[in-house]
């Protein structure tokens, strides 16, 4: 069964490999984001334990399955079911420049205008990566990545 989980920091290309891999192997595709956050309210976050349950539900209900985001926490528990990870780490210039190409993400914003009031915000992020020690920051992908004892690759090109 292929089930791959996919994390890295926003901007890192996750989304994009992840919706390749769910089309080249006809499986579906689960986007953290659309269970971390409160829907059509992406400043709202839900509960852990309510993502959790969600996310919880989506592996149980599919054999196969790939997995992106960069919620850390979550990606604990999808990687206890992954047979391979994937690390985007394309580096923080390259991820800002791929955030400055998004194209709008319908499943998370209502518009393309609703998505660019939040590219500012997305930016300092994203070059904040390597500085923050949340379950978002690269020492929560690092470590990860490393105790990860299965099949992984980090890539740094995408």
């Amino acid at each position: 069964m292929y089930r791959v989980v996919i994390f890295g920091n926003s901007g890192s290309g996750k989304s994009t490999l992840a919706r390749n891999l769910g089309q080249d192997f006809d499986i579906p595709v689960l986007d953290l984001d659309t269970i971390a956050w409160e829907s059509n309210q992406i400043a709202v976050r839900r509960s852990h334990e309510d993502a959790a349950k969600d996310l919880q539900e989506f592996i149980k209900k599919n054999t196969a399955w790939v997995i992106e985001g960069c919620y850390s926490r979550l990606i604990e528990i999808a990687i206890e079911f992954a047979s391979e990870i994937y690390f985007l780490n394309p580096g923080i210039d390259k991820c800002l420049e791929n955030n400055r190409n998004r194209p709008w993400e319908s499943h998370k914003f209502k518009s393309a205008e609703e998505q660019a009031q939040t590219f500012e915000f997305l930016q300092n992020w994203i070059q904040q990566y390597e500085n923050r020690e949340d379950e978002f920051s690269y020492s929560s992908h690092r470590a990860l990545f490393d105790r990860f004892n299965g099949k992984k690759q980090e890539i740094k090109v995408y």
